[in-house]
C-alpha cells in the first residue's frame, strides 16, 4: 500500500456561513428533479428484491471492494453497493459473476441520486446507509455537491435506517453532522483510527497519516 495520498486543502476551516440556509431550504422544498430513464430501468431490475430483504446500503461504493466487506460482516444481510461508474464496478462484478464473493453483496449501476428518489418514491427503507468517503468537494463554491448539502438529502434521510459517513477531511464530517442536527436527526462526531478498514481509500489514507472522521447516526425516526 503505497502511503502517498494527498491532503486535503480547503479555504474552508469550518462548516460553510450558508450551509444552515442550504440545508433547510432543501428540507422545506419539493426536490423537483426526476430521475432519469437509465435511473428507472437500473432500478427497475433490483426494487423487488429491495423490497423483499432488509438491506443494508453502502453508497458511491466505487470498486465495490467495501460492498463485499460489509457483505462478510453481515452475512444475515442483503448489502447493496451503488455506483454510477460501470468502470469501477466491473471489478468486483467479475467476483460476483464468477461465484467467489460473498452471497449477499449485489452491485448496482446507478446514479445516488437517482436511487434515492426511486427508493422513496416505492416505499423502501433500508436497515443502514454507509457514505465512505465521498467526493469532498473541497472548494466554498462546491458546498452543494456534497451530499449533506444537495437537494437530494430529504431522499437520502428518508431512505431511513442509521447513517454512518466516514471521510478525511473534518469540516466534512461537522457538516454533515449539522445537516443531520438541522434535520432533527441526533449523531455522534469522532475522529478515530481504521485498524479494519472498510475501503482501500481508507486503508491509504490511514497508512498516509491522515486523521479519519465518522459521523454516525445510530437511529431513525
Amino acid at each position: 500500500m503505497h502511503a502517498n495520498s494527498r491532503r486535503i486543502h480547503s479555504r474552508q476551516t469550518g462548516p460553510h456561513p450558508r450551509l444552515g440556509e442550504i440545508v433547510m431550504r432543501h428540507l422545506n422544498d419539493d426536490f423537483r428533479r426526476r430521475p432519469g430513464e437509465n435511473g428507472r430501468r437500473a432500478f427497475a431490475d433490483i426494487a423487488d428484491r429491495l423490497a423483499s430483504e432488509a438491506f443494508i446500503l453502502d453508497a458511491g461504493c466505487g470498486t465495490g471492494a467495501s460492498t463485499f466487506v460489509l457483505a462478510s460482516r453481515n452475512p444475515h444481510r442483503f448489502v447493496l453497493g451503488v455506483d454510477k461508474s460501470a468502470a469501477r464496478l466491473a471489478v468486483s462484478q467479475r467476483e460476483i459473476d464468477s461465484g467467489t464473493a460473498p452471497g449477499n453483496a449485489i452491485l448496482l449501476r446507478c446514479e445516488l441520486v437517482n436511487f434515492w428518489q426511486l427508493a422513496v418514491s416505492a416505499g423502501l427503507r433500508c436497515e443502514r446507509q454507509y457514505l465512505l468517503y465521498p467526493n469532498p468537494w473541497p472548494k466554498p463554491e462546491q458546498l452543494m455537491r456534497r451530499w449533506h448539502a444537495h437537494p437530494v438529502l430529504p431522499a437520502l434521510l428518508a431512505l431511513g435506517g442509521a447513517i454512518e459517513l466516514r471521510t478525511n477531511w473534518r469540516v466534512y464530517a461537522e457538516e454533515f453532522a449539522a445537516a443531520l442536527r438541522l434535520a432533527g436527526r441526533e449523531s455522534r462526531l469522532e475522529e478515530f483510527v481504521a485498524d479494519d478498514p472498510l475501503t482501500p481509500f481508507e486503508r491509504k489514507y490511514a497508512a498516509s497519516g491522515h486523521s479519519l472522521w465518522r459521523c454516525v447516526a445510530d437511529t431513525a425516526p
